[in-house]
């Protein structure tokens, strides 16, 4: 069969090809994929505002923001956050035979993952995610903007969306050339969110000893620790496509599609409850929990049960459940903080009706230096070791 081009479209590209210009036509047709998905987002957020699907495509979309509930609620002003983030390498980890239905399926979790790394940090602070971008340059769209890639991805990214209750406002898509590796993608973006009306942000500074620790399950590995993974898999006998005694593939079990907090945190402060801290278990893994720079000791006593993958992976690295706890998640993938037990365990129920395992974990202690201590392990992280802090 021959494959006919329009006169037009071939002269466009000759002359493209001799310019070494800007594959337009490859990024305009995704780009066109990449307004549609928008169009299936602008209802998520209906009780914060709306987007006029007559704006979409232009370059720059306006969204009709609902005072009306933080006046009612008497607000006198409203607190906001602008995340930025990038996916990092977790789209590179897959083996290079995957089927078109396991590339769906691949890039149908990448899709969530993204609105995982986004949403789940601005979940911290109670933030409900409004409006979300997203920024994916490369320097070979052709090989990039595949079918298997714009369904997967953007029906992903539509899911997670709907779960969380934001606006995908499309994006932007370049072709650098002479900055990206060719057959490579960047995956980041950026959300805007907003405090419920009457809500002040959750900033860690009510955080004091004598707290109870909700631990809340992950997925698998989520976003992060995708370094050494992809290091592991180099070794293994299959590759990514070496089996865990469960039978499920390595790469599947890495690519599990991460879990969104935001419903949760939302419900949560729907109740009336309001932790002291929250934290999205991420890199740096349970070092995280000490994310406060007050002088705490976060005693663990009850864990919640660790994933095939992770299990797996530490029969195969260096170091032990310590180097596991402070690469990945190992299994608790977001942490809340309370003053009192009962709210402790209102959340445990809140995350079952949510379809999510969560369990009362343990308590904080007044200490002279911040440290985890996962006492069923046997493991302490210091502090001094961990360079990040909150309220610096």
């Amino acid at each position: 069969m021959i494959n006919r081009v329009s006169t037009p479209n071939l002269k466009r590209n000759l002359m493209a090809q001799a310019l070494d210009q800007v594959d337009y036509d490859t990024l305009d047709a995704a780009k066109r994929r990449f307004i549609e998905a928008a169009k299936r987002t602008l209802t998520f957020a209906s009780a914060y505002g709306t987007v006029p699907a007559s704006g979409l495509g232009a370059s720059a979309n306006a969204f009709s923001f609902n005072l009306a509930p933080f006046i009612q609620a008497g607000a006198p002003e409203l607190s906001l956050t602008l995340v930025p983030e990038g996916l990092g390498t977790a789209d590179d980890t897959r083996p290079d035979d995957l089927s078109e239905e396991e590339l769906r399926r691949f890039w149908w979790n990448i899709g969530i993952k993204m609105i995982s790394c986004l949403t789940n940090d601005a979940a911290t602070s109670g933030m409900q995610t409004l409006l979300l971008g997203l920024y994916l340059p490369s320097s070979t769209p052709e090989t990039i903007f595949t079918p298997a890639f714009l369904d997967g991805f953007l029906d992903g990214v539509v899911e997670g969306c709907k779960r969380v209750g934001c606006v995908y406002l499309s994006g932007e898509t370049p072709q650098l050339k002479t900055k990206m590796i060719p057959g490579r993608l960047d995956i980041a973006g950026s959300v805007f969110g907003v405090m419920p009306p009457g809500v002040a942000p959750i900033d860690s500074s009510r955080l004091d000893a004598g707290n109870s620790i909700v631990l809340v399950e992950s997925s698998g590995p989520h976003e992060n620790g995708f370094t050494p993974l992809r290091k592991l898999a180099e070794s293994l006998p299959d590759g990514y496509r070496t089996k865990l005694p469960s039978g499920q593939e390595f790469w599947e079990a890495m690519n599990a599609a991460s879990y969104l907090y935001t419903p949760l945190v939302q419900a949560v402060l729907g109740e009336g409850i309001r932790p002291t801290a929250m934290e999205n278990i991420t890199g740096h893994g349970w070092q995280k929990l000490m994310r406060s720079v007050k002088p705490l000791r976060y005693v663990v006593e009850t864990m919640l049960p660790v994933p095939e993958i992770f299990t797996f992976v530490e029969g195969h690295l260096e170091g032990g459940a310590e180097t596991m706890l402070s690469v990945f998640n190992y299994g608790a993938g977001f942490a809340f903080y309370t003053e009192s037990e009962q709210d402790a365990e209102r959340i445990v129920i809140l995350a079952r009706e949510h379809k999510l395992t969560a369990v009362i974990a343990g308590r904080v202690e007044a200490s002279l230096s911040r440290e985890v201590v996962i006492e069923p392990l046997g493991v302490t992280l210091k502090g001094d070791s961990f360079g990040i802090a909150r309220g610096v």
